[in-house]
């Protein structure tokens, strides 16, 4: 699913932009929103799961395949929100010896494995479903009528419970509620349609659909999930802007040795050397590196390590990079 449960944390008792960290721990109300997002998330939890296996049973019961699907994508989330439920609480340690920035990346593990389940279910659910394209089969079309309002229901309420939350994390999730709610309105209407008409192909047509955009969804996922493993330059970073914020110093000539990443797709990270025109004592540099920093922040680069160098004497292997 899509790789939207990762946990950004104050490892480095920096103040985050408020949009991006939502774990602050030095506010009581910020301590409150997320111990009510932890019980939001847990309680979307049981909930997907209790349904997912209804759905497993009723699918079999009905002999739909796009039920089926459908519990597929379910098992997904709740894997999702499972290990978002768990990260959750893994966000709340602190950096150490061993991790010294944290444990914020350890929920790209959830998404491969998410990845990998559902990519075995959605294929198996293809061949399923194309197989029944040429030996059709009719499903029990009031008992899909009835799981299909039951789903309506219960990830409706799930949606709106979690659209209410003041977190990114869960106003993400109940996107993914927002998707299974239309999910089952396909099925609905699918069920309608083959209680007038005799075409049970609409019934593994609809589950090539969900199965297609469960594969989709999941590349998604991975290729985020894959730039963030390579050190990537984050989605939310521009290079450009941050070797811009660097010019905007009359005291700095340009920078190089420009690296940006991030540990979770939110909390960014940088590391540059910046060549000043000339030489400042003690006192100024520091004042210099704080207004850096400052700036830094406002462009979405949470924790910045900054090695200055006078200009002549920058390092021999390196080119300065004034753009």
């Amino acid at each position: 699913m899509d790789d939207h449960f990762d946990h950004t944390h104050n490892h480095h008792n920096h103040d985050h932009n408020h949009d991006l960290d939502y774990h602050d721990h030095h506010s009581h109300g910020h301590g409150h929103h997320h111990h009510h997002a932890g019980d939001n998330i847990k309680v979307a939890f049981w909930i997907n799961t209790a349904f997912a296996l209804l759905e497993l049973v009723g699918g079999f019961y009905t002999n739909s395949v796009a039920i089926l699907s459908d519990a597929l994508h379910d098992l997904g989330d709740s894997l999702s929100l499972g290990t978002a439920w768990f990260f959750e609480q893994k966000s709340k340690q602190k950096s150490d010896k061993v991790y010294t920035y944290g444990y914020q990346r350890f929920s790209l593990i959830g998404a491969f494995i998410n990845s990998i389940v559902l990519i075995v279910g959605s294929v198996f659910i293809l061949k399923e479903s194309f197989e029944r394209l040429f030996h059709p089969e009719q499903p029990d079309t009031t008992g899909m009528l009835v799981f299909a309002i039951v789903g309506i229901a219960v990830n409706g309420a799930a949606m709106l419970r979690l659209k209410k939350g003041e977190t990114i994390n869960e106003k993400v999730i109940s996107l993914h509620f927002l998707e299974d709610v239309l999910g089952w309105v396909a099925v609905l209407i699918g069920s309608v349609v083959m209680k007038f008409v005799d075409a049970p192909a609409i019934d593994p047509l609809l589950s090539m659909i969900i199965a297609v955009i469960i594969l989709v969804n999941v590349y998604r996922n991975m290729r985020g999930a894959f730039q963030i493993i390579l050190q990537g330059v984050p989605h939310a970073v521009s290079e450009a802007k941050v070797k811009k914020a660097f010019l905007n110093f009359e005291e700095i000539e340009g920078t190089h040795d420009l690296h940006i990443w991030t540990m979770d797709g939110r909390y960014n990270i940088l590391t540059t050397h910046a060549v000043l025109k000339t030489p400042l004592e003690a006192q100024p540099l520091e004042m210099l590196k704080s207004k850096l920093k400052a700036e830094l922040k406002k462009i979405n680069i949470h924790h910045a390590t900054i090695e200055f160098e006078t200009k002549g004497l920058a390092c021999e292997h390196q080119s300065l990079d004034p753009e």
